[in-house]
This record gives C-alpha cells, structure tokens and sequence, in this order.
C-alpha cells in the first residue's frame, strides 16, 4: 500500500518539511488551504505534505469505506484507535518520513501535523519514529495509547518540542480527552505547548497563526 498526497512547494528550493494529516473523512486536500491561515514569511522554504489516508471500512459508521488512518470499533476512548489499523498508517507515514530524508530533507528539518485522527497518528508515529523530528503537531486529538508518552520518552524525539491544541466544545473528541493527552506527555517530561480555544471539533485563525509561529520557531 502506498500513499498520495497534495503537495505545496515553497517559492524556492525547500530546505524543510511539514507533513499535514486530515481527520477521519476527510482528505488531504481538507487543510491544503490553510497554509496562508499560519502567515508564515513569504520567504519560508517550507514544502506541506497533505496525505491522503486510505480509504477502509470503520465500525462505527455500520462498516462504510472511507478516507480512516485507523479503524474505530468503539467510541470508549480506551480502545477507540484499532492498533493493528494503526500501524499500518504509521508505515505509511514512516516511508512518506523516509522518501524526504532520501530527497534530501534531514528529519530534524520534518514537523508532523495532524488533526483528529490524524494528530492521533502523528502522536504514535512521531514517539515511536527512530528518525530525529523538527517538531509534533496533535489538534484535537487523544492519545492511542495511555503508556505511548513513557515509550516516547525512550526515543530518540525523547526531546522532540509537541504542539497541543484542543477546542473547549469539541464532541467528537472530548476537550479533556486531549488535555489529558497533553498533561500526559508533560509528565514524561515532553516540551508541549498547550492551547485551547471556545470552538467546536475544528480549527480557528488564532491557533494556525499560533501554530505558523511555533512552526517557524522550530524550522527556523
């Protein structure tokens, strides 16, 4: 199994990396429009990578085929992302990780984003990655697993600098399932940022602008 993408290349020649992963449903083409919403300097030399996640049965939607990183059999937090789906997304965003160090990209040039589900996948896939990273990005999310922080804190992005967002309204994935996540990660002694926002299961111009600041601080 491979993986498509949408691709935004910078006006020159990149020298980094943000790979950008959607929410169950969606597409990769779901967030390629936010990149002006993060007011990087016009000048950055930053290529994005939205993915596009494979499309399969999830349980909870009665078995019905669409764009998922993982299975969902249960909406119980505890057991909601199927491991065994999982992984193999995380391959697929291993080789993605992979195919920019060969083209020239370092991995301590590479921030892995995601949203949701995905940000779900950028969690398990960036604590558990053998390659060194920029950054992590988890919006709206949780954690697969309740021990990922501690096995991530024998890693090598032991130190890896992690974004947190959450919205305060969110339905979907419970605010204080994502904050939970975040204080998790704090206490394996993870650098995370943490921000919130009065919003839905979305995002919100102050948090990419947060974010496009934060990106920048670690690619610079």
């Amino acid at each position: 199994m491979s993986i498509d993408a949408i691709v935004k290349n910078p006006q020159g020649e990149a020298d980094a990396v943000v790979i950008w992963l959607h929410g169950l449903g969606d597409s990769g083409a779901g967030f390629s429009e936010a990149v002006p919403a993060l007011k990087l300097n016009k000048d950055h030399r930053i290529k994005f990578i939205f993915p596009n996640a494979p499309e399969q049965p999830v349980t909870i939607n009665n078995g019905f085929v669409m764009r998922s990183w993982y299975d969902i059999k249960t909406m119980d937090l505890d057991g909601r992302a199927d491991i065994p789906t999982l992984e193999q997304s995380e391959q697929l965003i291993i080789e993605l990780i992979e195919e920019q160090i060969a083209n020239g990209i370092s991995s301590n040039r590479i921030v892995l984003t995601g949203f949701s589900q995905g940000g779900v996948l950028s969690l398990y896939t960036a604590l558990r990655l053998k390659h060194k990273l920029a950054g992590v990005v988890a919006l709206s999310c949780y954690l697969a697993t309740n021990d990922l922080p501690f096995e991530g804190a024998q890693g090598v992005n032991h130190d890896t600098p992690i974004f947190s967002s959450h919205g305060e309204q969110d339905s979907v994935v419970p605010f204080a399932a994502g904050k939970d996540a975040a204080q998790r990660l704090s206490a394996a002694n993870f650098d995370v940022t943490w921000s919130q926002y009065p919003m839905e299961h979305s995002v919100c111009i102050e948090q990419l602008e947060k974010l496009g600041h934060w990106i920048s601080d670690k690619l610079s």
